[in-house]
């Protein structure tokens, strides 16, 4: 008798490995388009009031300002470029920004 049960117990085993081995593929794809649906609701939001940005020039960088309180938003590196501009305009706009000059 325990030789009947054997394969079918091992049939059994197979297909709920297969099923556990589906499932955890689906999640995992799902856990990726909750991702990337998150990530692309706060693209191009303002960190401060979550309103959009538009991208401007100024002085031949590309900065986000946020149209309704009207901060400046700096993508990684941008910060670094202004720092190192030692020409009138963009020198005032960075001593603006840290507050170490009238506005």
């Amino acid at each position: 008798m325990s030789n009947d049960q054997k394969p079918s117990s091992n049939e059994d085993e197979y297909f709920v490995r297969q099923d556990a081995e589906i499932l955890k593929a689906k999640r995992a794809e799902l856990d990726e388009a909750r991702l990337a649906a998150e990530r692309h609701s706060h693209f191009m939001k303002c960190p401060k009031c979550g309103a959009s940005l538009i991208e401007r020039t100024f002085h031949h960088m590309k900065i986000d300002r946020c149209v309704e309180c009207k901060g400046v938003w700096l993508d990684a590196g941008e910060l670094e470029q202004l720092e190192a501009v030692k020409d009138g305009a963009v020198e005032r706009f960075v001593k603006i920004l840290f507050g170490t000059a009238p506005a």
